[in-house]
Formats: structure tokens, sequence, C-alpha cells
């Protein structure tokens, strides 16, 4: 499978973000993302044991730094943009050992060891994104770190109930207690007040990411920076509906319509528009 159908068929947020991309920036961009996909799917698979799923990533490691006979096409493709880019292994290895976690670990005692899975699995992604989107001011690598992190926080908020029939709790166990809300409650998805205001103090922390990452774009790089400022646009606005909606993440399946998502991109697409003429 090439890179574009993976793309196109995972329905991401991301993907939609890069038709504002030009034509070369988004076949390379789609290229990792790709990779980005097959890798995510191997953690997932229920089909693979984990020594099978650490024999594949342990594979793609090996394809990040050099060829071998029986690589896929996508590895090859994959090391074309890396050098394209100058981007080392390292970067692309930070994304591995992210999705390695998932093999490891399924709890977290505090939003410390949160933090690290947050940034391996998200933020990572968005320091080589920006380096494929190209940017000018080194303020930049921050604003991917932080925006990361605040979309992988709403992402951990919106799959509460999916990650937990997975055997997955990525709510830090320090939160839980903080709030009264024993994992027992979370297991039996009882959505009472405690668990409201457990969320409400995830969701918070999430718009600070936010709001940090939006400080720290650089202004001679908004333009670059656009299709990641249309991921911040879709995923704030899902986050503010669950709290709006208070949270009923056991029991639906939060999304915004292709027609809101199209929206924001006009939107984005508009804003660096105006600020190019002024």
């Amino acid at each position: 499978m090439n890179a574009a159908k993976i793309t196109r068929e995972s329905k991401s947020n991301l993907a939609l973000a890069f038709i504002a991309l030009g034509r070369e920036r988004r076949d390379d961009i789609t290229i990792f993302y790709a990779f980005c996909r097959v890798i995510d799917d191997i953690a997932d698979s229920t089909d693979l044991t984990v020594q099978e799923k650490t024999r594949d990533l342990i594979a793609w490691r090996q394809w990040l730094r050099e060829g071998t006979a029986d690589e896929p096409a996508l590895a090859r493709d994959l090391r074309a943009v890396m050098a394209k880019y100058s981007l080392i292994p390292g970067m692309l290895e930070e994304i591995i050992d992210g999705v390695e976690m998932d093999l490891r670990h399924v709890r977290y005692e505090t939003f410390e060891e949160l933090r690290v899975y947050c940034y391996r699995v998200a933020s990572a992604v968005g320091l080589v994104s920006i380096e494929i989107f190209g940017y000018r001011n080194p303020a930049c690598r921050e604003y991917a770190i932080q925006l990361g992190l605040a979309l992988q926080m709403t992402n951990i908020i919106r799959d509460v109930g999916k990650d937990l029939a997975n055997g997955r709790i990525y709510l830090p166990q320090e939160d839980l207690a903080r709030f009264g809300y024993p994992e027992e409650d979370l297991r039996l998805r009882k959505q009472n007040e405690p668990f409201g205001r457990l969320m409400e103090f995830e969701a918070a922390r999430a718009e600070e990411f936010f709001a940090r990452a939006a400080s720290l774009l650089p202004r001679e790089d908004r333009r670059s920076m656009v299709a990641a400022e249309i991921m911040r646009s879709v995923y704030q606005a899902l986050l503010r509906r669950m709290k709006a909606d208070g949270f009923r993440v056991f029991d639906k399946e939060y999304r915004l319509s292709r027609l809101e998502k199209s929206g924001r991109v006009a939107a984005q697409l508009l804003r660096v528009s105006l600020n190019a003429r002024h």
C-alpha cells in the first residue's frame, strides 16, 4: 500500500490539513505521515504478539538507516524524504520509542510520565513535520512541542472509553486520586461529579498547551505553519465541544463534521492570506 492510500484511508484530521500545502511538501509529509500510521498500527494490532510487534518496529529502525532486500517501498521513500530535509534517524526513532511504550505501559502514575509519552507520539511528530513545512525562526520548534502536547491530550480525553476497552488508561493515576475517581469507577464507566471535575482538569491542561503554542508561533512562520494551525483549530474546537457536552466520552464518539472541518481550513487559509497582505 502506498503512502497516499495509507493517508487517505486513515481519515485523519492531520491528513485534512495537508490540503494547505504545495504539491511537493504535501507529497513529502504524506510519506512521513504514512510511516507514523504504519508504526502506530503495528503497536495497536490485535493480530500480532508483543514479540512480533517488537520485531516489526526493530525492522523499521533499521530501515530508517539503511535499506534491505525485503523493505517496503515506503521505507525507501521515507529515507529520500529524510535526506531531502536533513532529518536524522533519531528524530523518527523517537516516535517509534513512543509507540513502543504502548507495548509496555497501560497505566501512568504521574503526568510527568505521561508527558514523555505525549512528547514521543505527538511532539516528535510535530518536530519532524515543521522541518518538512519549512520555517525560519527556531522558536517554531517549541511551538511544535507545545502543540503536540495539546493535540495528544485532546486525543486522550476523546478516547477514554476506547482506550479503556483496549486495557489502556492514559489518565494519570495521581489525577484519578486527586479528584476521588478510582480506577474501578472508570472501569464501570461512571460519569459522575468526580469524573466531570477530572475531565475539566485534563481539558484545562490541554487548553494551556494550546495557548502556549499560539503564543509561540513566530509571525514570520505563520504561512509555513498553516497546516499545523489547521490542526490546532480543529482539535481545539473538538476539545471545547466535549467540554460543552459534559465529556460524554463513554457513549459518544466526538468528531467535527466534514463541513465544520472545511470551514476551519478555509478560515486558516484566509487568515494567512490577509496577514500576507499586511
